[in-house]
């Protein structure tokens, strides 16, 4: 996986918004399908106890990007691409709706092919009173990525220190629009790891029908020497890594309680 060098760029000299970007990796493999170029957006509202980010955390701390760099960037390894697209990450990628807008809409209007498109989101940052300013977007989103932090309301302030009402209601709005949808789900140790909560996550996305794939992701504790760089206390410090072994009884739970909820329903 190799990162990009940014350089800031200028708004008058693109015809499109401007991205606060982290960090570009031009050869993603766990981010969609294929390989894909992965560009990382500065910013996120989340604060999530297993962030492995949290350099991400801060808008303004990312630099100005410009679509056309982007698909420079895409296009000088596009060999690499022709089974995978272009996904943007985070941060929060929501936060900065135009500018994704703007990059997807023109990866499909690509003259060369179009290019597949991906939305690896929390859906934090949707707004259900404002749902026009998403639109651009999702009109031009192949595939979302979306991670679902916890099944319990109570336990998703726990570990995120935010509601997940924002969360529900962008869920809903991709299964009314039908884009297909991959469910991400980080099994912590202590937090998410029952049965009893990966079955509640099952019932909570059966509606979604739309939802096309299902990945439970172990927690892991790589992230900690950023905290500690940072000087941010690491709130799940002891927890342990999540062992990997237990991961495929905990996705079958989540499969059950969803058949089960949509053959009742």
């Amino acid at each position: 996986m190799a990162k990009v060098e940014l350089e800031a760029q200028i708004e008058d000299q693109s015809q499109f918004p401007l991205g606060r970007v982290h960090s570009i990796e031009t050869m993603g493999t766990v981010d969609g399908p294929g390989t894909r170029l992965v560009v990382f957006v500065q910013g996120c509202p989340m604060r999530c106890a297993y962030c492995h980010n949290p350099d991400t955390w801060a808008l303004q701390a990312g630099t100005p990007v410009s679509v056309e760099h982007v698909l420079g960037t895409f296009e000088s390894n596009w060999q690499f691409y022709r089974n995978g697209g272009i996904t943007v990450s985070g941060g929060e990628p929501l936060l900065q709706p135009e500018f994704v807008a703007a990059l997807f809409g023109q990866a499909h209007a690509r003259p060369a092919g179009r290019v597949h498109t991906c939305l690896d989101t929390c859906g934090y940052a949707y707004t259900p009173d404002s749902p026009e300013r998403f639109d651009a977007l999702l009109r031009v989103t192949d595939l979302v990525l979306l991670d679902i932090k916890h099944a319990d309301p109570e336990g998703h302030r726990v570990l995120t220190e935010r509601s997940m009402d924002r969360i529900l209601a962008f869920g809903d709005e991709l299964a009314r629009r039908d884009i297909k949808t991959v469910i991400r789900h980080v099994v912590v140790p202590g937090y998410t790891d029952s049965v009893e909560e990966c079955e509640k996550l099952g019932r909570l996305i059966a509606p979604w029908h739309n939802v096309v794939g299902l990945e439970m992701l172990p927690y892991h504790t790589m992230g900690v020497v950023k905290y500690e760089q940072l000087g941010i206390p690491y709130k799940l410090e002891g927890v342990p890594q999540m062992d990997k072994g237990r991961i495929p009884e905990l996705r079958s739970a989540v499969l059950r309680a969803m058949k089960g909820a949509r053959a009742s329903a």
